[in-house]
């Protein structure tokens, strides 16, 4: 075929996409991914983890369990717990790690990513359950956590974040013996915590609560669900007000801390205006599991998956079986909509030695295969990551994973040692061999420019610049808001696939993997609304027929935001 027939073939290839309304998701599942050891130390258990947009990823861990494996700089008295490292920034791109110091006990806390990139963090142990600190990320290795001089309105321990339509406003939700919600920042400084009765009426004081760390999700029309248990609500902070109370999940077990399943709201799609809302929760303990656990029984945690679409007028839960049980997963959802569950066990509980038999084999899940066959069993990790361990998605594609301990110290002679390994688990699409297939070079501009420091306001469209080879297959552009990760909760994470109004071909494809490709400009258009993506840093991907690009940041802005650095 002649150039220009070829030139021809992929604009109208591009333009098909750009306007197909419900594009095929294709995944090639024959392979299980890989896993890579990293570091052999991290210094501190990476009990909480959260990317940045700097591609740097700040962990901690509880300053009681005292010493951990690094000492702070200059720092000698083994007695002081300040002189151990309960913090550190990770560095993706070095694979190093920078030593932080963090006020009082942030054991088992909450957390966000403000609009600005800042990470807030909520709650913890005793000094700690009160505080609240931002970490500003930064390039010059100088940021530091700084205590905030106002208070949370009650103590909150193993309480949930939620990122706001409103900018730089964070729910935060529940924790041990707070059935209440409150507000960051406060709209005024008397304002105190609101009382949320569903908390109560899910509590179980015999199953040290089991509606701890409830999963909470923003929703297409502004309000919230709240999952505690086995049960959820449709809340509307804004008048303090329960929308709807949706049906129990059906199984006799328990979803919530200490049986810890997990939950992920499933993509939104610009194909229905962002409206369809569909949540997933997966595994969690069995019923008693932690008065048995006690007791040295472990139960079989449950393998049931549940999905419901929460913008049905009527609606029910949907159940589905994974291929074993799991508890205490993370839950993270892949730039081609697909769902990972990593991390966990099979028997038990959450809690200190309330656990058995780890869940070395990450699952994949299709949500758009036919029931029976969205399950892959993927190739297993070495390392048992048990309670207190994290994962999250990087923008290269990777996943990071770390933490677990299971004892109240830093304890290494035992079944389930306390875990300071570093690793990624990179999915096979990831791999070399399908580098040809793979969107490279992607880069995002907006009024004609490269940079997004300005950022990217809601219903704007925006330019994407990317090499793609000859055959480009069916295109997608995925945008992600990476969350806050501790507790097998991955807290405001989201993910769009968004409206392509063009694209054109701009050139060669410059050499590499992609010599004889092209070099292609889409079109985008922003989410309507803080709504649909509340305002921060997100990562885009392009897609091309389930082979995702490696991401770039961009930030999507209220009209009345001043522009920011995003380097």
């Amino acid at each position: 075929m002649a150039r220009g027939g070829s030139h021809t073939w992929l604009i109208l290839s591009l333009l098909t996409w750009c306007f197909l309304l419900h594009p095929a998701v294709t995944q090639d599942s024959r392979t299980g991914g890989s896993w890579q050891l990293l570091l052999n130390s991290t210094g501190a258990v990476a009990m909480h983890m959260a990317l940045t947009h700097l591609n740097t990823v700040i962990m901690f861990d509880q300053v009681s369990a005292g010493p951990s494996a690094l000492r702070m700089l200059g720092c000698h008295d083994d007695r002081n717990l300040s002189c151990w490292v309960h913090s550190v920034e990770y560095d993706v791109a070095g694979n190093t790690i920078r030593p932080l110091a963090i006020d009082a006990d942030p054991w088992c806390s909450s957390g966000a990513l403000l609009s600005d990139g800042v990470l807030l963090q909520t709650g913890g142990f005793r000094s700690g359950s009160r505080k609240i600190n931002y970490f500003t990320p930064c390039s010059d290795g100088r940021c530091v956590w700084v205590l905030s001089a106002a208070p949370l309105s009650n103590e909150r321990w193993y309480a949930t974040d939620a990122v706001l339509p409103e900018k730089d406003c964070v729910f935060v939700v529940g924790g041990i013996r707070a059935f209440t919600y409150e507000f960051v920042p406060k709209s005024s400084p008397g304002e105190a915590a609101f009382e949320l009765p569903f908390l109560r009426q899910t509590y179980n004081k015999d199953e040290k609560g089991d509606n701890l760390y409830p999963f909470v999700h923003l929703s297409s029309d502004g309000n919230l669900f709240i999952f505690a248990n086995r049960d959820s609500i449709l809340f509307d902070y804004k008048i303090n007000k329960v929308i709807k109370a949706f049906p129990t999940m059906p199984d006799e077990g328990p979803r919530s801390y200490p049986s810890t399943a997990s939950s992920v709201m499933l993509p939104l799609d610009h194909c229905d205006g962002f409206r369809k809302v569909e949540i997933l929760v997966c595994g969690g303990a069995a019923a008693g599991a932690y008065g048995a656990a006690k007791h040295g029984n472990f139960l079989p945690g449950m393998k049931s998956c549940g999905r419901l679409v929460i913008t049905d007028d009527a609606t029910n839960w949907e159940m589905e079986d994974m291929p074993g049980p799991r508890i205490m997963s993370d839950v993270i959802l892949l730039p081609t909509g697909d769902v990972l569950l990593i991390n966990g066990a099979t028997h038990g509980c959450a809690g200190w030695g309330m656990a058995k038999y780890p869940s070395f084999s990450p699952y994949l899940y299709n949500p758009n295969a036919p029931g029976g066959e969205r399950f892959t069993v993927l190739n297993p990790s070495s390392v048992a990551r048990m309670y207190h361990s994290t994962a999250i998605l990087l923008a290269d594609g990777r996943v990071l994973v770390g933490g677990s301990n299971p004892y109240k110290e830093y304890t290494y002679n035992v079944t389930y040692p306390t875990e300071l390994r570093l690793e990624t688990f990179t999915p096979h699409y990831m791999e070399e061999f399908f580098d040809h297939k793979r969107p490279s070079n992607i880069s995002i501009e907006r009024g004609g420019n490269s940079s997004v420091g300005s950022g990217i306001k809601y219903g704007e469209e925006f330019g994407v610049l990317f090499q793609i080879g000859k055959r480009a297959k069916q295109l997608e552009f995925v945008a992600y808001a990476p969350p806050f990760n501790t507790h097998s909760q991955s807290m405001s994470q989201r993910m769009l696939k968004l409206e392509c109004r063009r694209a054109e071909i701009i050139g060669g494809g410059g050499g590499g993997r992609h010599d004889g490709g092209h070099a292609v400009r889409a079109v985008l258009v922003a989410p309507p609304s803080a709504v649909a993506a509340p305002s921060g840093y997100y990562l885009l991907t392009v897609v091309n027929g389930g082979i995702p690009s490696r991401s770039e940041w961009l930030r999507f802005v209220h009209e009345d935001e001043a522009p920011a650095n995003a380097a």
